[in-house]
């Protein structure tokens, strides 16, 4: 199975979303910033500042995704509890931002999203795999 390209791409593809998020979000932090823009009588400057640490708190968290992703892939193993943990809340929230996709963006961000989705599921299902069959192979057999 291919469990390490797989790996590998999902990794690419999180750490491209983090850029993209980190940048988007530093983009509309300066659209606030030179419209002064104020929801419900918001400092703009305040809104334009946690837009950007919004961005990079999110980025950072996709970045760290990725990061376990491709560590996961280099040693061709399952990740750890961490890991896995971390790979199971990024996948959820592929899940629900798919949901919110579809409404907003289209069917497009919604299969773009599945198919993130799809490349962190698949390589925690194969690695799991993996280790419950080298576990049986490892075990004395009774008679």
């Amino acid at each position: 199975m291919a469990r390490r390209p797989v790996a590998w791409v999902g990794a690419i593809i999180l750490l491209a979303e983090a850029v993209g998020i980190a940048l988007l979000n530093w983009i509309l932090g300066h659209v606030v910033d030179n419209q002064k823009m104020s929801l419900a009588g918001l400092d703009p400057h305040a809104m334009t500042v946690s837009t950007w640490i919004a961005g990079g708190l999110f980025g950072g968290y996709l970045a760290l995704c990725g990061i376990a992703l491709a560590r996961t892939a280099v040693r061709d193993r399952a990740p750890g509890t961490f890991g896995r943990i971390l790979l199971i809340s990024c996948a959820v929230l592929h899940a629900l931002l798919g949901a919110f996709c579809v409404g907003l963006l289209g069917w497009a961000a919604f299969a773009f999203m599945m198919v993130v989705l799809g490349l962190i599921v698949l390589p925690l299902m194969a690695y799991e795999r993996k280790a419950q069959q080298d576990a049986a192979v490892g075990e004395p057999q009774t008679a």
